[in-house]
């Protein structure tokens, strides 16, 4: 069955407990596809921007329902987020102790919907209001209201709060996972607490319930026309949100990928390794008696011991002189008087500075 995963195994009894890592590796999951998607849509609209700049400009809108029909489907239907499903996990209602409700048979009612909001409602809030507050630090840098103004205060004093709030936030979620690697806590993230459910691992019962209602979907038949066109919205909705988990779960690897390859740590890996040697200095030639120290000011010319007059530069070296020594020697001896280099006169370059 497509929805349950080739991968999955039932839990053996007594270990219906998932452990630490399956729990925070399918909350890793969902945060690891949205930012890939969001490179690829960005790929698109700079690519054609008449044709696919809506998606970028709506890109949480639009993600946020897709979503939204994501988790749905499979909350109805296995009674579990898709990343809880993909690594073989479900919901329960708190309180049930060791009897459980099948997968198939759905969450409670004020369950599912709550599960919904905070799988789905949460993390968008949560991502425009960080973006909100990047923007208001961006207009305190260079704002135009005047510095007595309330509406300056309002937002200073909130960009001031905001890094404690977050880090309040950040750490109910790790004394969450702290309890639950403890055992003092039947979950690991406080959105299943407020939700009201508890994650436990896939039973052998589960998944043949999965597979068989799966099954009976595909080859049920309806005869009246209402039935039928319920029957239709329900189909066309599953197909939508089924080609939506069969591609995520068909690229989730190829997308953390591209999220790990664009990073921005792996780039400056990338450059360090592809960037072109650094060429080596210019090799004096002592022997020579115009390979003399160069000047110690840098406005000097080397050959005549004078300020500049038309400074041009060799091509060949870099070197700066004055114009008529650079081009007299050159012309004479077709090298450069630093480095030997050789050099022809239409190595010659004019330097043009902006007093000029």
């Amino acid at each position: 069955m497509a929805e349950v995963g080739a991968h999955l195994t039932a839990a053996p009894a007594g270990e219906e407990r998932p452990s630490v890592f399956e729990a925070v590796a399918q909350d890793s999951l969902m945060a690891a596809v949205k930012p890939a998607l969001q490179h690829l849509v960005k790929v698109l609209a700079e690519s054609n921007p008449a044709r696919y700049g809506f998606l970028w400009q709506w890109f949480d809108e639009i993600y946020v329902l897709l979503d939204l029909l994501l988790q749905q489907h499979y909350l109805a239907r296995c009674s579990a987020s898709f990343s809880e499903n993909f690594y073989g996990m479900k919901r329960i209602p708190m309180g049930n102790g060791r009897q459980q409700p099948l997968a198939t048979a759905g969450l409670p009612k004020r369950h599912h919907w709550k599960s919904l909001l905070l799988l789905v409602l949460v993390p968008y809030l949560k991502g425009k209001l960080e973006k909100l507050v990047s923007s208001l630090r961006e207009e305190d840098e260079y704002s135009i209201h005047p510095p007595s103004s309330s509406w300056k205060r309002f937002y200073r004093a909130f960009l001031a709060a905001y890094p404690y709030v977050n880090m309040t936030w950040e750490g109910w979620f790790l004394i969450q996972q702290l309890c639950y690697i403890l055992g003092k806590a039947e979950h690991h993230s406080p959105m299943l607490k407020l939700a009201g459910v508890r994650l436990v691992r896939l039973t052998a019962e589960d998944i043949q319930a999965l597979e068989k209602k799966w099954a009976e979907s595909t080859s049920s038949q309806t005869h009246s026309f209402s039935s039928r066109v319920q029957s239709a919205l329900r189909r066309a909705l599953g197909a939508v949100a089924f080609s939506l988990s069969t591609g995520l779960s068909v690229s989730v690897f190829f997308l953390q990928f591209l999220d790990w390859w664009y990073s921005s740590e792996n780039q400056e890996t990338i450059k360090s390794l592809t960037a072109l040697p650094t060429p080596p200095p210019p090799v004096h030639l002592d022997d020579e008696p115009s390979s003399a120290l160069l000047p110690s000011l840098k406005s000097v010319c080397p050959l005549c011991r004078k300020v500049r007059v038309n400074a041009t530069a060799l091509a060949t070296s870099g070197f700066v002189f004055c114009y008529r020594c650079a081009h007299g020697f050159v012309k004479a001896h077709q090298r450069c008087p630093v480095t030997g280099y050789a050099t022809e006169l239409q190595h010659l370059v004019k330097l043009y500075s902006p007093e000029s």
